[in-house]
């Protein structure tokens, strides 16, 4: 019984021994005995662009036309006519209402009936200084029928002035009565109709014309931008981009005016852009997006979403020979989604855009493509 025992025990330690003589075979023993495989992480790059960047300052502006008129009348008087649709475009001197004139065409009349009769009695005062100068000369008057044929003459030669003058000036009154535009705009709703009565004490104005092209756009930039700026309004190179909030319809302009003042509270100042508004996509009154650019400068620029931050400072993850490696980089500033680098990159670089969480210095990278939207 012993010695079964004994050799059942000899048999298993030796099925033991062979087992293990040939793991190697039945758990895959040469794939497994070879070195471990590096990790390779897939990321998105990019390249560090070097180009043109522009300096700009973002704002929100308002709109407010160049010129802009509250007709009033200067009689009192009716409105006979309007002679325009409410919010139309109106040209210089285009007639917008006629007043009732028929009172001041009554005066004029009367003006130069008084006008033609001072002078027909100024025609017959010079016969009689011309017939006295010859009586004297024969000693058939006296000097003194000459001098008050003279005095008369004068006499009348003023009043003549006097009615000249009022006539003239109902002439200007009459002018008055036909009220016509001062500047191509856009008109508003008319506040009167035929039939109204209307004086100068009136508050409420007839309507009101704003010219629509050019305009201005009036907005506030940090006083530390204000030395550039003068710089390049000295230089003509301004450029102001004024766009319409939730929408693509912008104009652009040029710098105007920069206040003479700084406001010490806020340390902003004001800067009025001009707008050619050709086409009138700016509305006098609607508020706007404002880039103002204040020159155009060489410079390397790399996709915000690039740039990472440490402790030590922003870096980028640099891919060369397919691994990645850190590159300490400064930002000057951003704009739209673009990061302007000043050091640390000198141009077409391929930086990592995405997947920087899963890589270190010297990770093997390879790029995958870009996903769809981003």
């Amino acid at each position: 019984m012993n010695k079964r025992i004994l050799f059942a025990v000899v048999v298993l330690a030796g099925l033991v021994a062979a087992g293990y003589a040939t793991r190697s075979q039945w758990m895959g023993g040469e794939k497994a005995a070879g070195p471990p495989r590096a990790r390779v992480v897939a990321v998105e790059l990019a390249k560090a662009q070097r180009k043109p960047v522009p300096v700009d300052v973002d704002a929100i502006g308002m709109v407010t036309p160049m010129s802009s008129v509250a007709l009033k009348s200067r009689l009192e008087t009716t409105i006979m006519s309007v002679h325009f649709e409410d919010g139309a475009k109106v040209k210089e001197g285009e007639l917008l209402f006629t007043l009732d004139s028929r009172q001041i065409d009554a005066q004029i009349e009367q003006a130069e009936g008084t006008l033609a009769r001072d002078q027909a009695q100024l025609a017959g005062a010079e016969r009689d200084v011309r017939r006295f100068a010859d009586l004297i000369g024969k000693g058939a008057t006296t000097q003194v029928s000459l001098d008050n044929a003279r005095t008369q003459t004068d006499i009348l030669a003023g009043t003549i002035k006097a009615d000249q003058a009022m006539l003239d000036n109902l002439k200007v009154q009459k002018s008055f009565t036909m009220i016509r535009a001062p500047f191509s705009g856009r008109i508003s709703a008319a506040n009167v109709k035929v039939g109204n009565f209307v004086r100068p004490a009136d508050t409420a104005a007839l309507a009101v014309i704003n010219q629509m092209a050019p305009v201005y756009v009036t907005f506030t930039v940090p006083q530390r931008v204000l030395a550039d700026l003068r710089d390049a309004i000295a230089a003509d190179t301004t450029k102001v981009i004024a766009t319409i909030p939730n929408s693509e319809r912008s104009e652009t302009g040029k710098v105007a005016m920069v206040e003479n003042t700084v406001d010490s509270t806020t340390g902003m100042v004001t800067v009025r852009g001009i707008m050619n508004n050709a086409s009138e996509v700016l509305w006098p009154g609607i508020l706007v997006q404002t880039k103002l650019i204040v020159r155009v400068e060489e410079g390397v620029v790399v996709p915000t979403v690039a740039v990472q931050r440490s402790q030590t400072g922003n870096f980028v993850f640099v891919v060369k020979d397919g691994k990645a490696q850190v590159q300490p980089v400064e930002v000057d500033r951003t704009f739209q989604g673009q990061s302007v680098i000043t050091t640390g990159l000198s141009g077409n670089e391929d930086v990592v855009v995405d997947g920087q969480l899963l890589l270190t210095q010297g990770t093997q990278v390879e790029a995958r493509t870009r996903k769809a939207g981003a």
